[in-house]
């Protein structure tokens, strides 16, 4: 799919509408964090009317050996060529069904406790391509409720590994935890299909070493129901201990 494609379907998502800073999410992207390979993670502040980077870590020339000045000078048009072709039509379908499910869904006031998490390939300096798990938190929304200032956290992974495109949206709660609002696998609709969006969560702690009494503090829920939906999850996706489910999920770190 050509860039000029990219560019007019990211503008018709955004166009037709026309110092919000939530430390929260920022405090939970460095404690997942601790759950990916070190020195592999960077950040940009993005803007989504001008289609362009207010701040770009610089990690990001580490990571990925591209021109961070071009990044600045180009913007999001120069990060979008080096998608993976192949990637582009299901990153585009799950940017459209995110944006339609906050505007339909989400309540306005609600908007800026909101993490959006998506992920696709990108060419590396050398040729080679990495998977991108993209994290973005929205800092200020416009006079109509849209998310025009975001702050997106990448982590970078190995391209070998086979990771479907998956998205998701996760409010943080009154105890500082995510919950899941909305899970989507584009490329596959039937991997993970049977977990709930509150198995979601649970897993999620879980493999962030988290117990059943703090899961259950965290979500508002008794201890005996975390123990029934960790029994639940470990049989669907036919695993038999927490430690399988760790390695699972080191597996597929997108469904997080």
């Amino acid at each position: 799919m050509k860039l000029s494609k990219i560019e007019e379907r990211f503008r018709e998502i955004f166009s037709s509408y026309s110092g919000f800073q939530n430390t929260d999410h920022i405090k939970k992207l460095i404690e997942l964090d601790q759950f990916y390979p070190l020195n592999n993670t960077f950040f940009t502040i993005v803007y989504t009317q001008t289609n362009s980077y207010k701040y770009i870590s610089k990690n990001f020339k580490s990571c990925t050996g591209l021109n961070s000045q071009l990044m600045y000078d180009k913007g999001f048009a120069y990060f979008w060529s080096n998608f993976h072709e192949n990637d582009v039509p299901l990153w585009m379908q799950g940017l459209d069904t995110l944006m339609k499910f906050t505007l339909t869904e989400i309540p306005t006031e609600d908007r800026k406790n909101v993490t959006y998490t998506w992920n696709f390939r990108l060419k590396l300096d050398s040729g080679k391509y990495c998977n991108l798990i993209q994290n973005t938190t929205t800092l200020e929304l416009d006079d109509s409720g849209k998310p025009v200032l975001g702050l997106a956290n990448y982590t970078v992974l190995d391209g070998e590994l086979d990771m479907d495109i998956c998205i998701s949206a996760k409010k943080i709660n009154e105890k500082g935890e995510y919950e899941t609002l909305f899970f989507k696998n584009i490329s596959n609709s039937n991997l993970l299909s049977n977990l709930s969006k509150r198995e979601m969560d649970i897993a999620r702690l879980l493999v962030l070493n988290k117990s059943s009494l703090e899961i259950s503090e965290a979500l508002f829920i008794s201890k005996n129901t975390v123990d029934t939906h960790r029994r639940k999850i470990l049989k669907k996706l036919s695993l038999k201990s927490t430690g399988e489910l760790n390695v699972y999920f080191k597996r597929y770190p997108n469904l997080l």
